[in-house]
């Protein structure tokens, strides 16, 4: 698809049409519809942004909420349990 949009490219520069031909032969400036077309093209962008940007923070606050695996007990090693250990030095 992307190799299509580069050889359209290619060949509108060789044809000396300038950027803003190109881009409207490609956002449907020669239909009918155009502007309903290219209304629908960024309300699905926009909604595509939207959804990828919600399932990032459901699934930031989903990793961050459970602090133990299911199923396992919580620990029970303290601060105190580690001043014997010559490796860790707590004031």
């Amino acid at each position: 698809m992307f190799e299509n949009l580069f050889q359209l490219n290619k060949i509108g520069k060789e044809l000396g049409l300038s950027r803003k031909d190109i881009n409207k032969v490609l956002l449907f400036n020669n239909s009918k519809h155009s502007l309903l077309y290219t209304s629908l093209l960024r309300i699905v962008f926009i909604f595509f942004g939207v959804l990828i940007i919600t399932l990032i923070i459901i699934l930031g606050i989903e990793a961050s909420r459970n602090t133990y695996a299911a199923g396992t007990y919580y620990s029970t090693v303290k601060i105190k349990d580690y001043k014997k250990n010559k490796y860790f030095k707590f004031k």
